[in-house]
């Protein structure tokens, strides 16, 4: 997992509420296990018409969000079933922030496994970075992880709070596989005395 330290980028307003898993990525595209692949079906439905063609007032088809790295979006992101594949479809097109006034339990959880970092503010906030985001690619915004600060294009800064394990993983790049092998040679010694012990096992 990359490491999320500090993010400067373009951020894309999606001022809808209850955006659920199945709006970020639709169940028709849950039969591959692969973390890759899954960014061109990100918003599928509200990204494409049925002919497969793009909508282009879509946000993030509008040329200056399309490369969006961050989100700011209406209460209630990621509600809806828990599939881990709608923080993996953000990821892959290269979303790697959302801002919201609050998350769904499951998807929160899964952002930080994942490399995402969702921020959580309070509604003036988000609807201050909300107005920023509107102004188009020039208006970048500022995520800082160590600080714990969002700042706006105007230099404007709002604070937010993160438990601090969670911070740790993120700014080290530690998904569960990596915490564990932070405990590898701990490991290896159980695993030698467990071998000795019991060699019958």
């Amino acid at each position: 997992m990359d490491k999320f330290t500090k993010l400067t980028g373009i951020a894309a307003p999606m001022p809808l509420v209850n955006i659920d898993t199945d709006m970020i990525i639709p169940k028709g595209f849950l039969k591959t296990i692969q973390r890759s692949g899954l960014g061109v079906n990100l918003f599928d439905e509200m990204r494409y018409d049925r002919s497969g063609n793009e909508i282009a007032d879509f946000v993030l088809n509008k040329p200056q969000y399309r490369d969006a790295e961050i989100l700011v979006a209406g209460d209630n992101f990621g509600c809806g079933s828990s599939r881990e594949h709608a923080p993996w479809a953000l990821l892959d097109f290269g979303i790697r922030c959302v801002i919201s006034t609050s998350f769904a339990d499951i998807f929160f959880n899964n952002c930080f496994k994942n490399g995402i970092l969702p921020v959580v503010l309070p509604q003036e906030a988000v609807d201050y970075l909300m107005d920023d985001a509107s102004k188009g690619a020039n208006a970048r915004i500022t995520v800082d992880l160590e600080a714990q600060t969002v700042t706006a294009s105007d230099g404007t800064a709002f604070h937010f709070d993160v438990d601090p394990f969670k911070k740790h993983c993120m700014l080290n790049g530690l998904d569960d596989i990596g915490l564990t092998l932070e405990k590898v040679a701990a490991i290896d010694t159980y695993e030698k005395r467990v071998a000795a012990q019991f060699p019958w096992v």
